[in-house]
Protein backbone atom coordinates (compact mmCIF):
# COMPACT_ATOMS: atom_id res chain seq x y z
CA UNK A 1 0.00 0.00 0.00
CA UNK A 2 1.49 3.64 -0.93
CA UNK A 3 1.89 6.14 1.17
CA UNK A 4 -1.08 8.21 -0.14
CA UNK A 5 -3.28 4.86 0.33
CA UNK A 6 -1.92 5.19 3.72
CA UNK A 7 -3.24 8.32 4.64
CA UNK A 8 -6.55 7.67 2.71
CA UNK A 9 -7.10 5.38 4.67
CA UNK A 10 -6.45 7.33 7.91
CA UNK A 11 -8.33 9.68 6.95
CA UNK A 12 -11.29 7.58 6.26
CA UNK A 13 -10.86 6.07 9.90
CA UNK A 14 -10.54 9.31 11.75
CA UNK A 15 -13.85 10.61 9.72
CA UNK A 16 -15.56 7.51 10.51
CA UNK A 17 -14.60 7.47 14.30
CA UNK A 18 -15.71 11.11 14.41
CA UNK A 19 -19.19 10.05 12.61
CA UNK A 20 -19.79 7.42 15.23
CA UNK A 21 -19.05 9.67 17.68
CA UNK A 22 -21.82 11.66 16.69
CA UNK A 23 -24.32 8.10 16.94
CA UNK A 24 -26.57 7.95 19.50
CA UNK A 25 -26.80 4.02 19.85
CA UNK A 26 -23.20 4.56 20.41
CA UNK A 27 -22.97 6.69 23.18
CA UNK A 28 -22.25 5.66 27.05
CA UNK A 29 -25.15 4.72 28.96
CA UNK A 30 -24.72 6.32 32.68
CA UNK A 31 -26.79 3.63 34.11
CA UNK A 32 -24.85 1.03 33.17
CA UNK A 33 -21.08 2.26 34.13
CA UNK A 34 -20.76 -0.32 36.94
CA UNK A 35 -21.73 -2.74 34.38
CA UNK A 36 -17.88 -4.91 35.23
CA UNK A 37 -18.79 -5.04 38.77
CA UNK A 38 -22.14 -5.70 38.89
CA UNK A 39 -23.99 -9.23 40.38
CA UNK A 40 -25.60 -11.32 37.65
CA UNK A 41 -28.92 -10.25 39.09
CA UNK A 42 -28.30 -6.67 38.79
CA UNK A 43 -27.01 -7.16 35.71
CA UNK A 44 -30.98 -8.61 34.43
CA UNK A 45 -32.32 -5.70 36.40
CA UNK A 46 -30.04 -3.04 34.45
CA UNK A 47 -31.35 -4.67 31.43
CA UNK A 48 -34.50 -5.26 32.40
CA UNK A 49 -35.29 -1.49 33.09
CA UNK A 50 -33.34 -0.36 30.00
CA UNK A 51 -35.41 -2.84 27.82
CA UNK A 52 -38.56 -1.30 29.05
CA UNK A 53 -37.86 2.15 27.38
CA UNK A 54 -38.15 0.45 24.05
CA UNK A 55 -41.54 0.19 23.64
CA UNK A 56 -42.06 3.24 24.62
CA UNK A 57 -39.42 4.39 22.17
CA UNK A 58 -41.69 2.72 19.13
CA UNK A 59 -44.52 4.01 20.39
CA UNK A 60 -43.23 7.34 18.83
CA UNK A 61 -42.59 5.75 15.63
CA UNK A 62 -45.78 4.12 15.28
CA UNK A 63 -47.40 6.21 12.77
CA UNK A 64 -44.77 5.91 10.24
CA UNK A 65 -44.78 1.78 11.52
CA UNK A 66 -48.44 2.11 10.50
CA UNK A 67 -47.54 3.81 6.75
CA UNK A 68 -45.27 0.59 6.17
CA UNK A 69 -48.08 -1.94 7.13
CA UNK A 70 -49.87 0.08 4.33
CA UNK A 71 -47.41 -0.79 1.61
CA UNK A 72 -46.49 -3.84 2.73
CA UNK A 73 -50.08 -4.56 2.14
CA UNK A 74 -50.03 -2.95 -1.06
CA UNK A 75 -47.03 -4.79 -2.36
CA UNK A 76 -48.41 -8.00 -1.53
CA UNK A 77 -51.80 -7.20 -3.17
CA UNK A 78 -49.71 -6.10 -6.23
CA UNK A 79 -48.06 -9.37 -6.68
CA UNK A 80 -45.06 -8.10 -5.05
CA UNK A 81 -42.81 -9.13 -2.10
CA UNK A 82 -41.36 -7.54 0.99
CA UNK A 83 -37.77 -7.83 0.92
CA UNK A 84 -35.91 -7.45 4.16
CA UNK A 85 -31.85 -5.53 3.64
CA UNK A 86 -29.60 -5.63 6.48
CA UNK A 87 -26.24 -6.23 7.66
CA UNK A 88 -25.08 -8.25 11.09
CA UNK A 89 -27.44 -8.20 13.42
CA UNK A 90 -30.03 -5.99 11.43
CA UNK A 91 -29.38 -8.75 8.68
CA UNK A 92 -30.41 -12.00 10.79
CA UNK A 93 -32.94 -9.94 12.35
CA UNK A 94 -34.53 -9.58 8.79
CA UNK A 95 -33.59 -13.23 8.12
CA UNK A 96 -35.85 -14.28 11.36
CA UNK A 97 -38.90 -12.51 10.47
CA UNK A 98 -38.62 -13.96 6.92
CA UNK A 99 -38.35 -17.50 8.07
CA UNK A 100 -41.07 -16.78 10.62
CA UNK A 101 -44.17 -15.94 7.82
CA UNK A 102 -44.47 -19.14 5.87
CA UNK A 103 -45.25 -21.94 8.99
CA UNK A 104 -47.33 -18.35 10.61
CA UNK A 105 -49.23 -17.81 7.82
CA UNK A 106 -49.27 -20.98 5.62
CA UNK A 107 -47.60 -18.25 2.36
CA UNK A 108 -45.15 -19.09 -0.08
CA UNK A 109 -41.37 -18.71 1.07
CA UNK A 110 -41.43 -16.16 -1.67
CA UNK A 111 -43.73 -13.44 0.00
CA UNK A 112 -40.48 -12.85 2.55
CA UNK A 113 -37.40 -12.20 1.08
CA UNK A 114 -34.10 -11.78 3.45
CA UNK A 115 -30.74 -10.61 1.76
CA UNK A 116 -27.85 -10.17 4.41
CA UNK A 117 -24.18 -8.81 3.83
CA UNK A 118 -22.45 -11.90 3.02
CA UNK A 119 -24.76 -14.32 2.23
CA UNK A 120 -26.21 -17.56 4.08
CA UNK A 121 -22.99 -17.95 6.14
CA UNK A 122 -23.33 -14.65 7.94
CA UNK A 123 -26.35 -16.11 9.26
CA UNK A 124 -24.03 -17.75 11.52
CA UNK A 125 -20.87 -16.06 11.40
CA UNK A 126 -19.64 -12.22 11.38
CA UNK A 127 -18.62 -11.48 8.47
CA UNK A 128 -18.59 -7.30 9.55
CA UNK A 129 -16.39 -5.87 6.41
CA UNK A 130 -18.84 -6.88 3.73
CA UNK A 131 -21.22 -4.35 5.09
CA UNK A 132 -18.42 -1.50 3.79
CA UNK A 133 -19.20 -2.67 0.57
CA UNK A 134 -21.82 -0.40 -1.67
CA UNK A 135 -20.80 -2.18 -5.12
CA UNK A 136 -22.22 -6.50 -3.53
CA UNK A 137 -25.49 -4.70 -1.79
CA UNK A 138 -26.58 -2.99 -5.29
CA UNK A 139 -25.60 -6.19 -6.63
CA UNK A 140 -27.40 -8.29 -4.29
CA UNK A 141 -30.27 -6.75 -4.60
CA UNK A 142 -30.59 -6.42 -8.23
CA UNK A 143 -29.95 -9.81 -8.18
CA UNK A 144 -33.22 -10.61 -6.33
CA UNK A 145 -34.77 -8.99 -9.32
CA UNK A 146 -36.36 -6.19 -7.32
CA UNK A 147 -39.78 -4.52 -9.40
CA UNK A 148 -42.13 -1.62 -8.62
CA UNK A 149 -43.93 -3.96 -6.99
CA UNK A 150 -41.57 -5.17 -4.15
CA UNK A 151 -41.52 -3.39 -0.99
CA UNK A 152 -37.62 -3.18 0.26
CA UNK A 153 -36.53 -2.57 4.03
CA UNK A 154 -33.15 -1.50 4.63
CA UNK A 155 -32.02 -2.25 8.46
CA UNK A 156 -29.22 -0.17 9.82
CA UNK A 157 -29.14 0.80 13.62
CA UNK A 158 -26.37 3.08 12.49
CA UNK A 159 -28.42 4.75 9.76
CA UNK A 160 -25.02 4.87 7.83
CA UNK A 161 -24.37 1.16 6.57
CA UNK A 162 -23.24 1.47 2.77
CA UNK A 163 -24.26 -1.99 1.98
CA UNK A 164 -27.83 -1.18 2.60
CA UNK A 165 -28.07 2.31 1.81
CA UNK A 166 -26.71 1.25 -1.81
CA UNK A 167 -29.32 -1.55 -2.18
CA UNK A 168 -31.99 1.00 -1.35
CA UNK A 169 -30.57 3.45 -4.08
CA UNK A 170 -30.99 0.10 -6.31
CA UNK A 171 -34.12 -0.48 -5.11
CA UNK A 172 -35.53 3.32 -5.87
CA UNK A 173 -33.72 2.75 -9.85
CA UNK A 174 -36.12 0.25 -10.12
CA UNK A 175 -39.29 1.99 -8.39
CA UNK A 176 -39.40 -0.37 -5.40
CA UNK A 177 -41.33 1.74 -2.61
CA UNK A 178 -38.56 1.99 -0.08
CA UNK A 179 -38.27 1.77 4.40
CA UNK A 180 -35.50 2.34 6.44
CA UNK A 181 -35.47 1.33 10.17
CA UNK A 182 -32.82 2.61 12.01
CA UNK A 183 -32.29 3.91 15.86
CA UNK A 184 -30.58 7.25 14.75
CA UNK A 185 -32.28 10.49 14.14
CA UNK A 186 -31.39 12.30 10.93
CA UNK A 187 -29.20 9.57 9.27
CA UNK A 188 -28.70 9.11 5.85
CA UNK A 189 -30.89 5.49 5.94
CA UNK A 190 -33.73 7.90 7.21
CA UNK A 191 -33.47 10.21 4.21
CA UNK A 192 -32.97 7.86 1.65
CA UNK A 193 -35.88 5.47 2.37
CA UNK A 194 -39.58 6.74 1.30
CA UNK A 195 -40.75 5.92 4.96
CA UNK A 196 -37.97 6.20 7.68
CA UNK A 197 -38.60 4.87 10.73
CA UNK A 198 -36.24 5.60 13.96
CA UNK A 199 -37.36 4.38 17.51
CA UNK A 200 -34.48 6.46 20.05
CA UNK A 201 -33.79 3.68 22.03
CA UNK A 202 -30.58 5.47 23.37
CA UNK A 203 -27.41 4.49 24.43
CA UNK A 204 -26.54 0.35 25.01
CA UNK A 205 -26.03 -1.10 28.50
CA UNK A 206 -22.95 -2.25 26.71
CA UNK A 207 -21.56 0.75 24.49
CA UNK A 208 -21.83 -0.04 20.82
CA UNK A 209 -23.76 -3.93 21.65
CA UNK A 210 -26.90 -2.60 18.92
CA UNK A 211 -27.79 -6.29 19.17
CA UNK A 212 -29.51 -5.00 22.58
CA UNK A 213 -31.90 -2.84 22.64
CA UNK A 214 -31.36 -1.25 19.40
CA UNK A 215 -32.01 -5.13 17.89
CA UNK A 216 -35.26 -5.61 20.37
CA UNK A 217 -36.40 -2.34 18.43
CA UNK A 218 -35.88 -3.64 15.15
CA UNK A 219 -37.68 -7.12 15.96
CA UNK A 220 -40.51 -4.92 17.50
CA UNK A 221 -41.29 -3.18 14.21
CA UNK A 222 -40.67 -5.88 12.09
CA UNK A 223 -43.39 -7.81 13.96
CA UNK A 224 -45.41 -4.75 13.36
CA UNK A 225 -45.01 -4.90 9.39
CA UNK A 226 -45.20 -8.04 8.46
CA UNK A 227 -48.53 -9.16 11.19
CA UNK A 228 -50.15 -6.20 10.42
CA UNK A 229 -49.67 -7.11 6.51
CA UNK A 230 -50.53 -10.07 6.72
CA UNK A 231 -53.70 -9.51 8.74
CA UNK A 232 -54.80 -6.91 5.99
CA UNK A 233 -54.16 -9.43 3.60
CA UNK A 234 -56.81 -12.05 5.60
CA UNK A 235 -54.47 -14.15 6.94
CA UNK A 236 -56.25 -14.13 10.49
CA UNK A 237 -59.79 -14.05 11.64
CA UNK A 238 -60.91 -12.20 14.73
CA UNK A 239 -57.25 -12.84 16.53
CA UNK A 240 -56.73 -16.54 15.73
CA UNK A 241 -54.46 -17.30 13.10
CA UNK A 242 -56.97 -19.19 10.63
CA UNK A 243 -53.80 -19.73 7.93
CA UNK A 244 -51.56 -21.64 9.66
CA UNK A 245 -49.80 -24.11 8.06
CA UNK A 246 -51.01 -27.63 9.68
CA UNK A 247 -47.92 -29.96 9.02
CA UNK A 248 -47.74 -31.90 12.24
CA UNK A 249 -49.62 -33.09 15.44
CA UNK A 250 -49.04 -30.28 17.60
CA UNK A 251 -51.02 -27.98 14.66
CA UNK A 252 -53.62 -30.30 14.13
CA UNK A 253 -54.92 -30.07 17.51
CA UNK A 254 -54.60 -26.14 17.56
CA UNK A 255 -56.60 -26.22 14.00
CA UNK A 256 -58.92 -28.45 15.90
CA UNK A 257 -59.45 -25.89 18.57
CA UNK A 258 -59.64 -23.37 16.01
CA UNK A 259 -62.81 -24.21 14.35
CA UNK A 260 -64.07 -25.71 17.63
CA UNK A 261 -63.87 -22.15 19.39
CA UNK A 262 -64.93 -20.57 16.02
CA UNK A 263 -67.93 -21.93 15.31
CA UNK A 264 -69.16 -23.59 18.11
CA UNK A 265 -69.23 -27.25 16.44
CA UNK A 266 -68.68 -30.53 18.28
CA UNK A 267 -65.51 -32.23 18.87
CA UNK A 268 -66.37 -34.19 16.32
CA UNK A 269 -68.19 -32.15 13.73
CA UNK A 270 -65.15 -30.40 13.63
CA UNK A 271 -62.75 -33.00 12.98
CA UNK A 272 -65.00 -34.19 10.09
CA UNK A 273 -64.67 -30.64 8.48
CA UNK A 274 -61.39 -30.62 8.96
CA UNK A 275 -59.96 -33.51 7.22
CA UNK A 276 -63.03 -32.73 4.71
CA UNK A 277 -61.40 -29.88 4.25
CA UNK A 278 -57.61 -31.33 3.79
CA UNK A 279 -56.79 -29.42 7.10
CA UNK A 280 -57.64 -25.96 5.58
CA UNK A 281 -59.06 -24.14 9.11
CA UNK A 282 -60.36 -21.83 6.99
CA UNK A 283 -62.66 -24.15 4.61
CA UNK A 284 -63.51 -26.08 7.61
CA UNK A 285 -64.84 -23.26 9.47
CA UNK A 286 -67.28 -21.88 6.13
CA UNK A 287 -68.56 -26.15 5.95
CA UNK A 288 -68.84 -25.90 9.73
CA UNK A 289 -70.59 -22.42 9.66
CA UNK A 290 -72.52 -23.34 6.39
CA UNK A 291 -73.24 -26.66 5.82
CA UNK A 292 -71.34 -26.37 2.14
CA UNK A 293 -69.25 -28.70 1.21
CA UNK A 294 -65.93 -28.48 0.95
CA UNK A 295 -65.70 -27.14 -2.54
CA UNK A 296 -68.54 -24.76 -2.35
CA UNK A 297 -66.45 -23.36 1.08
CA UNK A 298 -63.25 -22.76 -1.00
CA UNK A 299 -64.66 -21.14 -3.64
CA UNK A 300 -66.88 -18.64 -1.10
CA UNK A 301 -63.55 -18.00 0.40
CA UNK A 302 -61.61 -17.38 -2.92
CA UNK A 303 -64.35 -15.07 -3.99
CA UNK A 304 -63.82 -13.27 -0.86
CA UNK A 305 -59.67 -12.97 -1.64
CA UNK A 306 -59.05 -15.07 1.55
CA UNK A 307 -60.77 -13.07 3.93
CA UNK A 308 -62.53 -14.95 6.32
CA UNK A 309 -65.44 -12.36 7.93
CA UNK A 310 -65.95 -11.94 3.99
CA UNK A 311 -66.60 -15.12 2.91
CA UNK A 312 -68.79 -15.69 6.17
CA UNK A 313 -70.62 -12.63 5.61
CA UNK A 314 -71.47 -13.14 1.77
CA UNK A 315 -72.87 -16.77 2.73
CA UNK A 316 -75.60 -15.39 4.78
Amino acid sequence: MTADHNKLAQDNLLLLSSTLEGLTSEGINARSERLDQMSALEIAQVMNSEDQTVASAVEKVLPQVAKAIDAAHAALKAGGRIIYVGAGTSGRLGVLDASEIPPTFSAPPSLFHAIIAGGQPAIFQAQEGIEDDREQGALDLADAQVSENDLVIGLAVSGRTPYVLAALEEAHKRGAVTVGISCNPGSALEELAKIGITPEVGPEILAGSTRLKSGTAQKMVLNMISTGAMVRLGKCYQNRMVDLNVTNEKLRARALNLVRELTDAEKETALRALVAANWDVKVAIVICKTGMDAAAAQSQIEQAGGHLRQALNEAK
